[in-house]
């Protein structure tokens, strides 16, 4: 089993859980999140006055697939994520040893599907 965490552009979203609901991965976490990458930010002006936003809004999704799943969901996230421009995000892979569902106690890829 593998984490996926993908840092995504906010817009991308619904596109991006359509697309992982298709191949099976219904399993998410989503939060909103702040950061900085090449992007660097920008530069926003107020009433003649300066602003510099360093830290931009994007989404960060989670899920946890089995090894059997996981191009696909890469492929998914990849595909529809994608604009072209910088700031588009980063996929994160994080091996995961083990998972247990609270409810039934079943362990490994049964606690995630």
């Amino acid at each position: 089993m593998v984490k996926i965490e993908a840092v995504i552009r906010p817009e991308k979203l619904d596109d991006v859980k359509s697309a992982l609901d298709e191949i099976g991965v219904s399993g998410i976490t989503v939060m909103e999140v702040r950061g900085a990458g090449q992007q660097r930010g920008y530069v926003h002006r107020y009433r003649g006055a300066e602003y510099r936003v360093n830290l931009l809004e994007k989404v960060k999704l989670e899920a946890v697939v089995p090894d059997a799943q996981l191009d696909a969901a890469i492929d998914a996230i990849v595909t529809v994520g994608r604009t072209g421009e910088v700031g588009d995000g980063k996929i994160f892979l994080i091996p995961i040893a083990d998972a247990v569902r609270v409810r039934t106690g079943e362990r490994g890829e049964a606690a995630i599907q």
